[in-house]
């Protein structure tokens, strides 16, 4: 589950459903109409889909700057979950994505 920020705690971090392999250091979660909205953009653009060998997560990346990508997580109940990050912490964070045995991209 994503952790949001506590009121009483100080701790701004969110993070990426546990299932992802991969945490990104600076990342916002954005509400579903935001995240939707930018992704469906002509300007948006699908840089990689992967999904669970064992589970239904499926995680699109959606290049939306040069600098900005969106992740949609979408959990085995068809709930949507969007992420913003920046294009150069994802691209350390691809190599555990790919190495990982229990994620495979998925073609269209």
């Amino acid at each position: 589950m994503a952790a949001h920020s506590s009121q009483s705690g100080g701790d701004d971090s969110t993070d990426l459903p546990e299932v992802v392999p991969f945490d990104l250091p600076h990342l916002t979660r954005l509400s579903w109409e935001l995240g939707s909205r930018v992704v469906e953009d002509e300007e948006s653009t699908l840089q990689s889909r992967w999904e669970h060998d064992r589970l239904a997560w499926l995680l699109s990346i959606f290049r939306v700057t040069d600098n900005t990508v969106i992740l949609c997580v979408r959990t085995p109940t068809g709930r949507e979950r969007f992420y913003g990050a920046a294009q150069s912490d994802l691209n350390i964070a691809f190599r555990k994505l790919a190495a990982a045995p229990s994620w495979r991209p998925r073609s269209e």
